[in-house]
Order: C-alpha cells, then sequence, then structure tokens
C-alpha cells in the first residue's frame, strides 16, 4: 500500500496508541501529514513540544460533536479511530457518556469520513466486546456494529476493525499502578488474583492496526493471539523484579469486570481466518431476508471452543518478567533507561 504522500488522522491521538503510531512513522517518509485530533489541548500541546515535526497538525474537537469531526477529515486518506471511553467503572456508573462517545462517536467518524471520501477507516475495539457484560464493553460491542453495519453500505471508503486485549503499562492499566504501590511501599491491591488477562505490548497493538490497514476488506475484524497471565503472577513478577516485599491485598473484583476476557467469540471462531499471528473475522453480509436463516443453522458451532484469556498460551511468572521487561516503563525503573521514551501518563 502507497502510503508516502498520504495523510492520516488519529482520533483520540494523545493517548498511548496515538504516540506508538507516531513514535513508528514520525521520523520515516510515511504518510506526508498526521493528524491529531482529540479534546485535550494540554496533551496535544505536550505531544507537539515532544516530537516537534512539521507534519504533526493537531485539531481540536470531539467525536461526539460532528462539526467538528467533519472538517478534521477533510484531505484526510486514512484515520485510525482510537478515541474512546476505556475505563471499565466510570462507564459503569455513566453508561450514556460510553454510549456517546463509543458508539455514536464512531458513527460521527464513519459519516465525516464517507462525506470526505477517506479511502479506509480502521477502529479500535476491545476484548470486552466479546460477550459483554460491562457497559464499557457493550458500548464497544455496538461500536462494532455500527462500523459493520456500515461497511456494508459504503462503497468508497473501507471500514474495518481490530480487537484487542490489555495493554501492558498503557495509561489506565494496571502495571503502572502495582510499580506505584511498590515504588510507595504500599499494599499490592488485587481484585482477584486467578483473574486472567491477554498481555500485549503497545507496539503488538500498533502492529494489529497495521496489519489491519494493509489486509483489511469491508466490514472485517483482526484479532491478535496473545498471551495471557493471571493476575496473582502479574503482581508477584513485579515483586521480584523490584526485589519488593510489599503485601498484598485483595480488593474483591470491581463493577463490571470478567474473571477472564474473551477476544473472540466461538460464533466468530467458526468463520475465522487464520493468518498466523492474526485471526481475520469477515463480517456476516446477510440481508434481512431472515426466511432462510431459520431454516439453516450451523452444525459445528457448539463444539467450537472460544478464544480467551484462560485457554490461551499461559505465562508463568518467569515469562511475565521476560514480557515485562520489553515494556520502557519496566525497563526505566528497573534498569534506569531513561533515554526510553515512556507511554503517556
Amino acid at each position: 500500500m502507497q502510503i508516502k504522500d498520504k495523510t492520516l488522522l488519529i482520533t483520540g491521538g494523545t493517548g498511548s496508541f496515538g504516540t506508538a503510531v507516531l513514535r513508528k512513522f514520525m521520523d520515516t517518509d510515511h504518510f506526508k501529514e498526521i493528524r491529531i485530533f482529540s479534546r485535550d489541548e494540554k496533551k496535544q500541546d505536550d505531544m507537539r513540544n515532544q516530537f516537534k515535526n512539521d507534519k504533526l497538525k493537531f485539531y481540536i474537537g470531539d467525536v461526539r460533536d460532528y462539526k467538528s469531526v467533519e472538517p478534521a477529515t477533510r484531505g484526510v486518506d486514512y484515520i485510525f479511530h482510537a478515541a474512546a471511553l476505556k475505563q471499565v467503572p466510570s462507564c459503569e456508573f455513566f453508561p450514556m457518556q460510553a454510549v456517546k462517545t463509543n458508539v455514536e462517536g464512531t458513527q460521527n467518524v464513519i459519516d465525516a469520513a464517507v462525506q470526505n471520501h477517506v479511502k479506509k477507516v480502521i477502529c479500535l475495539s476491545t476484548d470486552k466486546a466479546a460477550y459483554p457484560i460491562n457497559a464499557m464493553g457493550i458500548s464497544k460491542a455496538m461500536m462494532e456494529k455500527v462500523a459493520i453495519a456500515a461497511s456494508r453500505n459504503v462503497n468508497d471508503t473501507v471500514v474495518c476493525l481490530t480487537r484487542y486485549g490489555n495493554v501492558m503499562a498503557s495509561r489506565g492499566s494496571v502495571i503502572p499502578l502495582f510499580v506505584k504501590q511498590i515504588k510507595n511501599r504500599d499494599s499490592i491491591t488485587i481484585t482477584d488474583p486467578n483473574m486472567t488477562r491477554f498481555l500485549m505490548s503497545l507496539e503488538e497493538a500498533v502492529d494489529l492496526v497495521l496489519f489491519a490497514f494493509e489486509h483489511g476488506n469491508p466490514g472485517d475484524l483482526f484479532v491478535n493471539k496473545a498471551p495471557a497471565g493471571t493476575i496473582g503472577d502479574l503482581a508477584q513478577a513485579l515483586k521480584e523484579m523490584f526485589k519488593a516485599d510489599n503485601p498484598v491485598k485483595i480488593i474483591g473484583t470491581r463493577h463490571g469486570e470478567k474473571l477472564y476476557e474473551t477476544l473472540c467469540t466461538r460464533e466468530e471462531m467458526i468463520k475465522a481466518e487464520d493468518m498466523g499471528d492474526f485471526y481475520r473475522i469477515p463480517a456476516d453480509n446477510r440481508d434481512l431476508n431472515y426466511a432462510q436463516y431459520f431454516s439453516e443453522g450451523t452444525e459445528d458451532i457448539s463444539k467450537i471452543e472460544d478464544y480467551h484469556s484462560h485457554n490461551t498460551q499461559q505465562q508463568d511468572v518467569e515469562g511475565m518478567k521476560k514480557l515485562l521487561m520489553k515494556l520502557p516503563l519496566i525497563r526505566k525503573e528497573v534498569l534506569g533507561e531513561d533515554n526510553i521514551m515512556q507511554y503517556p501518563d
């Protein structure tokens, strides 16, 4: 795909994902212009001073407001749609805010992209959208439905999706919290030590989006194959790496949390295409002529298992340490490598 002279827009671009994309492309000849669209002028100013690059352009706005999104998409070739409300507890207490940003905001981005003939929109989703039990996951599941529905009805703009699990050490994740508690000699607060989560780096999340960028067809959903581990082992790995003896405090499962996360449902796995490090899940493009589907089912669906964080490759404490040592935050705190750029706070 020729992207040298193209323009990229990243919604929610001042977050962890947008920063990682910029690190990948800023000093290359990929893209003549990268636009950052977000609400936070302070984070935009920090990013402007951090990168100091003329091909980086900033747009203040909110995906909830179509009139702020549409001008930002004029002249854009590709969009990475990362803007979202992502915190499970806050979405649980304010579910309509999750709907406005994650669902209506996504529709606004897609509508603006279609209006301005953007070539491809890649919407970023989460494992919590598979069999969702909390408001954040439900809003992201609806986001996926909005994107797939749009993909059926537009000709010039390809709309596809990625879905990935927890990004290690990203903003709001548990690793920075554990590190802070260890350094402050506080108790390490764990919801449930047997809770499992997928483990992937921010770079792997970016690679997944770039794979979708290269290979995505309308309505495709891409999922990366990721290892997982328990929260208890994660805390123990960090304690050993920091040579810490902090006590562990079990605080119980929070609002809307699952024991394990699902990246692909069994209904998706039955049609998933194995692409090596990724799964491609094509869109269901059946129409509203339901009669044929009442009489024909899928025999094998009950034999297929979900792809979730309990049945994927499991990392023990030593495996966790190897994964953690790849993270800039951990390398800085453990090895003192101050020159490694951190994920944004």
